[in-house]
Parts: C-alpha cells; sequence; structure tokens
C-alpha cells in the first residue's frame, strides 16, 4: 500500500480515524473527511506526527457537493485516488412508530447515499488504478434489528448498491469489498439519534467487551491487501449472519429478545 491514495469518509473518530493510521503507517497517503472541523485538524495533526502524509477535507458524506469537493480535493493533492473507504455512518435506536421522517431521512442520507455519492465522483479515478472500494456495512445490513428500522435499511441498501456495483465492475480490474463489522467500541452508538433525532449521548452496551476500531482497521487492511468480498467480523457477527439464513424465524424470537434486555431499551 505505500504511496497508495487513499480517501477515507468520517475518519475523525472510530473506525474511520483507526484506518487513517493503519493505512497511513504502511505508507499510503491518506485523505480524510469529517464534518466537525476541530476534531478534522486534531486528527490531520495526528496523523502528521506518525509522518504520514494526510490532507483533511470538512466535509458532510450526506451532502452530494461536499462528496464532489471531497473527490476533487484528493485529486488536486495527490493526482489519484487508488482506494476509497466509505465509513462516514451514523446509527438511530428509536422504535419506527416513534421516529420521525426527517431522522430516518438523515440516516439514509449519510449511510446510504454518502456511499452512492463518493462512489460516484471517485469510480472514474478508481476505474484508472484498478484499486478498491470499501463500504463499511454493519451485521445490520444482514441481520436487521428492532429500534435500528433507518439504520438497518441504510445498511441493506448499501449491501446491494456494492453488490450491484461489484458485478458491474469485477471485469474492469477495480475490487468491492464489504466489511461487516460486529459490535465494536467506537462513538457510533453514544451518537446514534433517537426518536427526536438527537444524539442518545450514552451507549446501551459495554464498549469494553467489544473489537476495537484499531482491530477492525487491521482486518480491513489485511483483506484490502488480499482484494477479499465480503468481511464479516466477531464470532456473534458470524453466528447472527450464518443463523438468519438457515432459521429465520428463529432469529426474529432470538434477536428481538436481546434488544429487549438493552437497558433503557425502546423493545417492548
Amino acid at each position: 500500500m505505500k504511496d497508495k491514495v487513499v480517501i477515507i469518509t468520517g475518519a475523525t473518530s472510530g473506525i474511520g480515524r483507526a484506518l487513517a493510521f493503519a493505512f497511513g503507517e504502511q505508507g499510503s497517503k491518506v485523505f480524510i473527511t469529517g464534518r466537525n472541523k476541530d476534531a478534522l485538524d486534531q486528527t490531520v495533526s495526528e496523523l502528521e506526527k506518525k509522518q504520514i502524509i494526510v490532507r483533511g477535507c470538512l466535509a458532510d458524506a450526506g451532502v452530494e457537493a461536499d462528496n464532489k469537493r471531497m473527490v476533487e480535493g484528493a485529486v488536486e493533492a495527490f493526482g489519484r485516488i487508488d482506494i476509497l473507504i466509505c465509513n462516514a455512518g451514523i446509527s438511530m435506536r428509536a422504535l419506527f412508530e416513534d421516529l420521525g421522517l426527517e431522522t430516518f431521512r438523515k440516516v439514509m442520507d449519510i449511510n446510504f447515499y454518502g456511499t452512492v455519492y463518493a462512489v460516484k465522483y471517485a469510480l472514474p479515478m478508481i476505474l484508472e488504478s484498478g484499486g478498491s472500494i470499501v463500504g463499511i456495512s454493519s451485521i445490520n445490513g444482514r441481520r436487521a434489528t428492532p429500534a435500528r428500522s433507518a439504520y438497518s435499511a441504510s445498511k441493506y441498501a448499501m449491501e446491494g448498491f456494492l453488490e450491484s456495483l461489484r458485478t458491474e465492475v469485477m471485469k474492469r480490474g477495480v475490487h468491492v469489498l464489504s466489511v461487516c463489522p460486529g459490535f465494536t467500541a467506537s462513538n457510533i452508538r453514544n451518537k446514534a439519534l433517537n426518536a427526536q433525532g438527537t444524539s442518545q449521548q450514552e451507549s446501551p452496551r459495554d464498549e469494553q467487551k467489544m473489537m476495537t476500531s484499531e482491530e477492525v482497521a487491521e482486518r480491513i487492511y489485511k483483506a484490502v491487501m488480499l482484494r477479499k468480498r465480503d468481511l464479516i467480523l466477531t464470532t456473534q457477527g458470524k453466528l447472527a449472519v450464518f443463523l438468519n439464513k438457515i432459521f429465520p424465524t428463529m432469529m426474529d424470537n432470538l434477536v428481538w429478545k436481546v434488544m429487549k434486555n438493552e437497558p433503557d431499551s425502546p423493545v417492548k
């Protein structure tokens, strides 16, 4: 990956930030985005301290114009694009009956359309370089859970988009990887939107028992190197995906029970 140009959206925290270090420390030139200027500047500074070649771009993944500007900025800075990692995402936690449609749209805009916009503008350069497109999906993109309707829908949509895209470009030298992390220690649950569309602030799960963002990033790096098709992480995640194919009705009941037992669960 030395001297490869890697765009990573939503790279100021969690998996995205860890990916910037994982690729950068292997000699890649990284172009990162984020919605918070202070967090973006801090991440760029920390990467530069590691002698990583990096550029930062203040951008909202859910805004088409920002994605166009992101790609133009990467090409202007580095002259090419080898890898696009669509990592920016947001979660939610509320029953659909209580969820405002504006919140539903916001989740879809960032998680799904953010991927579509980024790929649309970066694809010509990636076709030219024979590079990789990576979508950070979720186990929720293979097995939906209650009180995560918008999040699950956005990840299922991402999975369908990536699968279609893969079969369009696989004979043209482009690699498409779908990554489904299981529960990962990051701030995504803290920033998850509630029924009113504001951050719930606290994670309902024990973050210390989860795979770290750095572990996830290392696995993704290796999967890109090997040009894998899919990467499903954690034993629990792999088991959920497998059992959902074989025993979907059983999984409906099992998932309901697990989610109902979350602290302050909205599942009734």
